[in-house]
């Protein structure tokens, strides 16, 4: 299993934005074909936020909820992957979790990702 660590979260006040990132271990050598963020508020369901196909020539995918306000791109290094999050509101307040996949699906689907990281806290306040 591949360890994803997520840098970024944190507590920003309603229309700012923050940025989070990811990375997998150094001592991975192979390549995920998609990287996504997915995120998960109290008492809801994990729920896709953005996904990057990296193997593919297929635009990112974004939930509607987030389209127009967030942006997912790729680092320069390999196996990285951020999320600008851009006009933020109460409604984005959950855990974001950074997860890598080789079978992609657009939408994305939840089980299908193979490796995730633990997490980082994002608190809106409006």
């Amino acid at each position: 299993q591949v360890q994803l660590v997520e840098f970024g979260g944190g507590s920003v006040q309603a229309g700012g934005s923050l940025n989070l990132s990811c990375a997998a271990s150094s001592v991975y050598s192979g390549t995920f074909a998609c990287m996504a963020w997915f995120r998960q508020a109290p008492g809801k369901g994990r729920e896709a936020v953005a996904t990057l196909y990296i193997s593919e020539r297929r635009g990112p995918y974004y939930a509607d909820s987030v389209q127009g306000r967030f942006i997912i791109s790729q680092g320069n290094a390999k196996n990285t992957v951020s999320l600008q999050m851009n006009s933020l509101k109460s409604e984005d307040t959950a855990s974001y979790y950074c997860a890598g996949g080789y079978l992609c699906h657009y939408p994305p689907r939840t089980a299908s990702f193979n490796d995730w990281g633990q997490g980082t806290q994002v608190t809106v306040s409006s």
